[in-house]
């Protein structure tokens, strides 16, 4: 009883929780549009974006009424029965995308687990039970299950947890030779970040994405798209394969769908989807009527012109403060990514130091990501205002100055 009456502080994560994080020293408890406040009341500009969830901002109007009402309706329902605002979305997302069929699922980890299951499955009962090969890509994350992690190409997320699972191949992002030489018979799916988020910020290229399409169609292996990160608005458009012009046979989505609310979805076709039967796959609380109304609310909000056609105004106003903090320190050597995911890597004499850079923001009153150790990551509001960025950014300059020297 007297532990649950001290104070919570930064001290308090060390005591109680498992410790595979290494959080900040300080908690936010306040957030309100791209502006957060800590126990001190210290204010913060937020780029982070909960790693490109909060697409909305902090607290949204539309989404904190959609989750009221819907918290005063009907939370939980199990999916013995369906429910409302989960067909209501379902019929949204199927309106606006290539997709026939949909399923919820809670987190990016889970759509992802869904789609490498549904893509087996489908090759093992419509081709061959042999046909198993997933092809990959170095560097990709897809989340941290078994399954995904092992599908990700970062042996520090996957090493050392005994025997992986089997047939899964890793080869370079961007690289249309390295996937013809393994391509082949056996091939059950070809698995792509259009742009890799924890990879470094690395976006594909469209000919590479075009050549996959291709192998795909040629060795009968299904494309499978994960837009877990990118997609939501994130790049310009609903999703990133609509800015590409090519179309995945399955992909997953989930960081900004439910605008902070754990909500993630598979989309794919009739055809793939018939693969599956009652009972193949499920979800204790994927499709629950309380994630699917908020997402509802965030989806209503960002697939309008108004969100998607000021993302990439907004992504210039970034790219300048990069490029003028650059001119003044000499301190990136690449600013890239697309639309309000933006990646600006370090030069050689700062590689490995992105950490120190994201805690010298904090100190600073700005929240900022890293993409692995060279890179650092800004995945803000899709809604964020000038005057935020303009604010922020002058705080992240303050940041590096004091890192430079």
């Amino acid at each position: 009883m007297a532990t649950e009456q001290a104070a919570i502080t930064r001290a308090t994560f060390d005591e109680v929780i498992l410790p595979i994080y290494a959080p900040a020293d300080f908690i936010p408890v306040k957030g309100k549009g791209s502006r957060v406040w800590d126990q001190q009341g210290k204010e913060y500009v937020d780029f982070a974006g909960g790693i490109a969830v909060t697409a909305l901002g902090h607290c949204h109007p539309a989404l904190v009424e959609a989750l009221k009402s819907q918290g005063e309706t009907l939370w939980h329902t199990s999916n013995v029965f369906t429910n409302e605002p989960a067909l209501k979305l379902g019929r949204k997302l199927v309106a606006s995308t290539f997709a026939e069929r949909v399923v919820f699922m809670n987190s990016g980890t889970e759509a992802n687990e869904t789609a490498f299951k549904l893509a087996r499955h489908y090759a093992s009962t419509r081709h061959s039970p042999y046909k198993s090969k997933i092809i990959a890509f170095n560097n990709a994350f897809h989340g941290r299950s078994f399954f995904t992690v092992s599908v990700g190409g970062q042996a520090k997320y996957s090493d050392g947890f005994g025997p992986k699972p089997a047939d899964i191949i890793h080869v370079p992002f961007n690289d249309l030779h390295a996937v013809k030489a393994v391509m082949d018979s056996h091939t059950c799916a070809v698995v792509v970040e259009p742009i890799q988020g924890e990879g470094g910020v690395l976006a594909a290229t469209p000919e590479f994405l075009k050549g996959l399409r291709e192998l795909c169609d040629e060795h009968q292996a299904l494309l499978v798209f994960d837009e877990v990160q990118s997609g939501m608005g994130r790049t310009g458009s609903l999703f990133a394969y609509q800015y590409y012009g090519v179309t995945p046979d399955i992909l997953t989505s989930a960081k900004a769908l439910g605008g902070g609310f754990p909500v993630s979805v598979v989309l794919t076709t009739e055809e793939i989807a018939s693969a599956f039967h009652v009972g193949s796959h499920g979800s204790t609380y994927g499709g629950n009527p309380l994630a699917c109304a908020v997402a509802g609310a965030a989806f209503d909000i960002i697939n309008t012109p108004e969100v998607l056609g000021g993302v990439n105004a907004k992504r210039e106003r970034f790219v300048k403060h990069l490029q003028k903090i650059d001119a003044e320190f000499d301190v990136f050597s690449d600013v890239r990514g697309m639309g309000l995911l933006i990646g600006a890597e370090l030069k050689p004499q700062y590689k490995g130091r992105a950490r120190d850079f994201l805690h010298a923001a904090a100190h600073e009153g700005v929240m900022v990501l890293n993409a692995g150790p060279d890179v650092m990551r800004f995945a803000p509001s899709l809604v964020v205002e000038d005057a935020d960025i303009d604010e922020g950014m002058v705080r992240f300059a303050a940041a590096v100055k004091k890192i430079v020297g």
